[in-house]
């Protein structure tokens, strides 16, 4: 199955906290879409590898994703080494995405920026038709991904570009609460961690409202890039 976008996380939950909305956009306008969560996010404060698992099905589901697959890699401790890259080439060159994009390229979790680099360099690689890389006993061919961007996480990162995903963030702020054991529930007896928090909560809706206020929009994602954004034309730019 070849994929428009394949969005990679280190954790399940990751991509819809970050980048849910633009999901959705682009599914709503025929693309097809992807998640790769690297880890099962077993070292967790809240829930359950296992349950998060469910959770993230869900999340896919409600998103309308075309495919979600989990690497398995080590939650906390995964490096960014030949294995774990070749790992990640392996759903690359499956998968063939024009767009790929990662987690921010800075951020307060260790395994946030260690994925950011690690799926970037990752992408490179891919396009190299020396590296071989077989699934199932069949080579596969060199796939270099067109563009790879980073979305922004918990740090107030400054965007290169902003997606308008007016329209999108019930559809969003369903698929991060469908990760009911990981938010805000008053009703929970769990220690209290920074994203289940209610301010933490409410800032997945005023950061996004910011960002669209401060484009002309009603809502925004950002996500930083690699090179130069570049456009056919200067009226492209809205």
């Amino acid at each position: 199955m070849k994929l428009d976008i394949l969005a990679i996380g280190a954790h399940p939950d990751d991509v819809e906290m970050s980048c849910g909305a633009t999901l959705a956009k682009e599914i709503a306008g025929g693309k097809r879409v992807g998640i790769l969560d690297l880890t099962r996010g077993e070292l967790g404060t809240r829930g359950s590898a296992e349950l998060r698992e469910k959770e993230a099905a869900r999340a896919a589901e409600i998103l309308g994703m075309s495919v979600r697959e989990n690497l398995g890699l080590k939650d906390g401790f995964f490096l960014n080494d030949e294995e774990a890259k070749l790992r990640v080439i392996e759903k690359i060159r499956k998968y063939r995405p024009e767009i790929v994009l990662c987690n921010a390229v800075d951020d307060r979790h260790i395994d946030h920026g260690k994925g950011s680099t690690l799926v970037s360099e990752a992408c490179f690689l891919s396009g190299l038709s020396k590296l071989e890389s077989t699934v199932d006993g069949s080579t596969q061919e060199a796939w270099r991904p067109k563009h790879v961007y980073h979305y922004i996480q918990w740090k107030e990162l400054s965007p290169d570009f902003v997606v308008d995903v007016t329209g999108f963030m019930e559809k969003k702020l369903e698929a991060v609460f469908a990760f009911k054991s990981q938010f805000y529930d008053a009703s929970s007896e769990e220690p209290l961690t920074p994203i289940s928090s209610k301010n933490a909560t409410d800032s997945l809706t005023y950061r996004n409202r910011n960002l669209g206020r401060l484009i002309g929009t009603e809502f925004g994602e950002g996500f930083t890039v690699e090179r130069y954004v570049a456009v056919n034309s200067i009226s492209d730019l809205i």
